[in-house]
Parts: C-alpha cells; sequence; structure tokens
C-alpha cells in the first residue's frame, strides 16, 4: 500500500505527461517520410524502380506506391512521382553516387519471394563484382504481363547501367519472356507471335541464366488450376502455366539475347515426381525446361525448389554471365532449332 501511495504522489506532483509547448497538427506528407520498418513485400507489392538497393514498389491493390531503402524501412509513400522526389531529395542529402558499371536483375519464382534468391545474389556480387537487384513481385496477384510491365519499369528506370543480365528461377523465367516480346512487339506491333528477329529495345540486355524455367508450361500448373480452391490462392498465373498455357505462349519470345539454362534432374529418365513424365526436378520436368537457341544447358541432380542453392549452380550461372557457357567451352551444349 506504501508503495502505490508513493507512486501516486510522485505521478501528481511531477506535472502533466505530456509537453507545455502545443504541438502543431500532423503534416501528413511528414508523416509519410517517416522511417517505418516493413516486410519488404511479399505477395502484394512489385518493385518499380532500383537506385542502388533503394526501392520503389507499387500496391498491386489499390496502385499507391512506397519507397523502402535496403532493410526494407519505408521511407516515403503516395504517388511514384511522389516517392521519385523523396528518393532525390535522400540521394542529393546523403551525396549517394549515380549507379554505373553491370548489373543482374534477378526475378523469384511462383509461391515465392526475394529472400529465396537471396543467397545466391551475395554469391554474384562477391564473387562477380555485379550489382544485384533482386526483384520483389507479387507472383500470385497478377498475371504475367502484369509482372512483365513492372519488369519493363525497372529496366527503364536503371540510370547509369551499363550492361543488364536476368536470372530467373522457375515462372520468373516466364516474365522475363514475356518482357522481352513486350519490347519485340512494341517495336514491331504488326507481328501477330513476338520473335526474336532484333535486338530488344534496350540494347543493355546481354546475357540471361534460366534455373528451372517451364518453357513449354507446367504439367502440375494444369493440375492445381483444376482445384477451384487452389485456383483462387494462387491467381491468374497458374492458370496461364496450366489450361491456358497455348495463349500464354504466344505472348513469350525466345531471348534474342545469349541465354542458358539450368534443369534439375536425376538424369535418369525418370525423374524425382513419379506424376510427370520423363526426368524432372519435381515440379518442371527437364522437356519443359529445354528451350530451341540456347547457346548451352546443363542438368544438376537438384530439386526444383531449391535449385538456386545448390553450389555448381551458383558457379555455373556466374560462369555463364562472365563467359557465356557454363562449365567450358568443349562441354557446352547449345539447344538446335
Amino acid at each position: 500500500m506504501r508503495l502505490l501511495v508513493s507512486i501516486f504522489c510522485v505521478f501528481a506532483t511531477a506535472g502533466p505527461l505530456v509537453p507545455s509547448v502545443p504541438l502543431r497538427a500532423a503534416d501528413p506528407l511528414e508523416f509519410r517520410r517517416i522511417a517505418i520498418p516493413t516486410l519488404g513485400g511479399k505477395q502484394f507489392w512489385a518493385d518499380e524502380l532500383f537506385f542502388h538497393q533503394w526501392r520503389i514498389q507499387r500496391n498491386v491493390v489499390d496502385g499507391h506506391c512506397r519507397l523502402l531503402d535496403a532493410k526494407n524501412f519505408r521511407h516515403a509513400s503516395g504517388t511514384f512521382e511522389e516517392c521519385r522526389a523523396r528518393l532525390e531529395q535522400i540521394r542529393r542529402q546523403r551525396n549517394l553516387p549515380p549507379m554505373k558499371g553491370k548489373a543482374v536483375i534477378v526475378l523469384h519464382g511462383l509461391f515465392r519471394t526475394r529472400s529465396s534468391m537471396a543467397e545466391l545474389c551475395d554469391y554474384l556480387q562477391q564473387q562477380g563484382g555485379y550489382t544485384v537487384f533482386n526483384v520483389a513481385y507479387p507472383s500470385t496477384r497478377r498475371d504475367v504481363g502484369g509482372h512483365a510491365r513492372s519488369l519493363a519499369r525497372i529496366v527503364e528506370n536503371l540510370e547509369g547501367i551499363e550492361e543488364i543480365d536476368f536470372v530467373a528461377h522457375s515462372m520468373g523465367n516466364i516474365v522475363v519472356r514475356h518482357y522481352l516480346a513486350d519490347q519485340v512487339r512494341q517495336r514491331s506491333p504488326s507481328e501477330e507471335a513476338p520473335t526474336a528477329s532484333a535486338r530488344p529495345v534496350d540494347p543493355r540486355i546481354k546475357r540471361f541464366v534460366m534455373l528451372g524455367p517451364p518453357n513449354h508450361g507446367s504439367l502440375l500448373a494444369l493440375t492445381l488450376a483444376e482445384n477451384s480452391v487452389l485456383e483462387a490462392i494462387t491467381g491468374d498465373t497458374v492458370r496461364q502455366l496450366g489450361q491456358d498455357w497455348t495463349k500464354l505462349q504466344a505472348q513469350l519470345a525466345t531471348p534474342d539475347c545469349e541465354f542458358g539454362i539450368i534443369a534439375g534432374g536425376k538424369g535418369d529418365g525418370k525423374g524425382f515426381n513419379p506424376l510427370l513424365p520423363g526426368d524432372d526436378d519435381g515440379t518442371v520436368t527437364v522437356a519443359s525446361a529445354r528451350l530451341a537457341q540456347a547457346a548451352d544447358f546443363v542438368l544438376v541432380p537438384a530439386f526444383h525448389s531449391s535449385i538456386m542453392d545448390n553450389q555448381h549452380v551458383r558457379e555455373y550461372t556466374l560462369r555463364f554471365l562472365q563467359k557465356g557457357y557454363f562449365i567450358s567451352p568443349e562441354k557446352r551444349q547449345p539447344i538446335g532449332n
């Protein structure tokens, strides 16, 4: 009781717990500039601009944007233009240098987040000296065309970068192929089907490494799309990779830049998944991964979900980006037409 009385007396004689100076009305713009921690964007945010490791993201539900730093703290929110203006202000205040040199744009696969590609990104940056942009996109919340449009904005906004390579896992490869097709269509809108007859609009694009790509659709996606509950969770993308593959395929380009394919499998013609025909990585068949005009192809004993964490895959990826082959010129396995 004495303790409670003492505490009461302290608070009673200490005066008000709020400042005596009147507070100004909160400035909404200033409030939106307060650094607030976030999860970095999972299934509802799409990256649309990179400056070093600063990112502007767009929410796929209501379209508003936010500016994140390398630790996923939000420094601004509002329109894209407002976030970009805030980034320019931070750039001046902190004297951030312009971007330059070679960059690798990395895309994760369906159901995954950019965290799944983090270790591969670190490897490419540390061992290859690249500036690496690990892209977040809401893989289950939009169709492939929507993801490709966000990727286009990322590429367009890479000011100062002199060379661009792509590395993608699973459905991320289909996003890149759709992006490349969109560039061709912008140049030749009369073409019914995109081709690789001309260089992409952005001449900085050099090489592309595909990890476990469903280049000819996914049998598992076809099965998932037949389940109404799963389809509601996975969105349009699973249906596109499955039952609507023919329509989607017509919107994809075979890359005209140098590209190589790393597929997972057992090498025994049976694969990891008995429900899939031929060799497979548990999710994508080797037959579906192969794509004509690839400069090199290699099969590794890895599962689809973890292929990017395989040490050989990391080494092969870096070597292809640097030299255009996975193992050596003599062991190159190009895929003909």
